[in-house]
C-alpha cells in the first residue's frame, strides 16, 4: 500500500517568540516492508533546517527560526510504500533490547499497571504481549481531551480512558513488568478522513520473531495501513515535534494529520 502524507503543525504566539527551535521526528526510515519514496519537511518562516540522528536511530530535523515570529507552520509531506508484515519489525537497531526495560515516569510500574501484568505473567512473551494489546483494547475507552501527554501509563489505566498515547504506554509499562522489552512508536494509520494528531502504537521483543508492533487502541498489530516513523522509552523521545523559545506569551496549538491511502501510477 502506498500512503500519502500532508502533516501540518501550527504554532501561534500570542506576542513576538524568538530564538524558536523545534526537534522534528517525522521523517520515517526504511526498513523492510516500509519504503520512502519521496519526502519532505517545511516551514512557512525563514529558518534553517539541520539533520541527525538520536540515541534511538530516529531521523531527527532540527528547525531554526531567523527571527521573532508570532505564528508558525511545519509542513510535513511524504509518499511511502508499506507492505503487511504481520506486525514484525525487521529494522536497523542502534541499542540492544534489554535498553527498552528501562521504566521512565510516563511508562513506571504502580499497582494497577502491577495487576495488569500479573494477569499474563505465566504465559509465554508471544501470547503475553497478544494479552496485553487484547486487554487494554478491551478495558480501556478511548476518549480524547481527558490525558495529556504528561499523563503516566498508571493514571490512564486508572481512570479507564485515555488517547493512543495512553494505551501504548499502559502496554510498554505492563509489557515491561513482565521483564518483556518494549517501546513506544509514533507514526501515522491511514484513514478516510484528517486527523488532529499522528498515531502510537508499541513494539515488544519476542524471542525468535524480534520486534513486533502492538496498537492496543485498536487491538490489532500494525498493518500496511501503518507508518511507522520514530521510536523511544516513551512518547517524549519520539514526539514528532518539541520545540523551545524565548518570550511568545501564550501559545495555541493546531495540527492536521492527512495519512491516506494513494494511487500508484502505472508504468507504460
Amino acid at each position: 500500500m502506498r500512503i500519502r502524507i500532508d502533516h501540518r503543525t501550527t504554532y501561534r504566539y500570542a506576542a513576538p517568540a524568538s530564538s524558536l527551535v523545534q526537534a522534528l521526528r517525522v521523517t520515517p526510515a526504511d526498513h523492510a516492508g516500509q519504503h520512502v519514496t519521496a519526502w519532505r519537511v517545511d516551514a512557512d518562516i525563514d529558518g534553517s533546517f539541520h539533520d541527525s540522528r538520536d540515541a534511538f536511530g530516529n531521523r531527527v530535523t532540527m528547525f531554526y527560526a531567523d527571527g521573532p515570529v508570532n505564528e508558525v507552520t511545519l509542513i510535513v509531506t511524504g509518499l511511502v510504500d508499506v507492505s503487511d508484515t504481520a506486525g514484525v519489525i525487521r529494522a536497523d537497531e542502534t541499542l540492544p533490547p534489554g535498553a527498552y526495560l528501562r521504566p521512565t515516569e510516563l511508562t513506571g510500574c504502580n499497582a494497577d499497571i502491577a495487576a495488569l501484568a500479573e494477569r499474563f505473567a505465566n504465559e509465554p512473551p508471544f501470547k503475553a504481549t497478544h494479552g496485553l494489546c487484547a486487554a487494554i483494547y478491551d478495558e480501556m475507552r478511548f476518549e480524547v481531551g481527558l490525558t495529556g501527554t504528561s499523563t503516566s501509563a498508571g493514571d490512564a489505566l486508572a481512570a479507564g480512558h485515555g488517547v493512543c498515547q495512553d494505551f501504548a504506554h499502559i502496554f510498554v509499562a505492563a509489557a515491561r513488568r513482565l521483564r518483556i522489552p518494549a517501546r513506544y512508536v509514533s507514526g501515522h494509520l491511514a484513514r478516510d478522513e484528517a486527523q488532529e494528531a499522528a498515531h502510537a502504537w508499541a513494539e515488544a521483543y519476542v524471542p525468535d520473531l524480534g520486534w513486533v508492533g502492538f496498537d492496543p487502541t485498536n487491538g490489532i498489530s500494525p498493518t500496511d495501513h501503518y507508518l511507522r516513523v520514530a521510536i523511544g522509552l516513551d512518547y517524549l523521545d519520539a514526539a514528532p515535534i518539541r520545540g523551545a523559545r524565548r518570550g511568545g506569551g501564550d501559545e495555541s496549538l493546531e495540527v492536521r494529520v492527512d495519512a491516506a491511502a494513494a494511487m500508484r501510477q502505472s508504468q507504460s
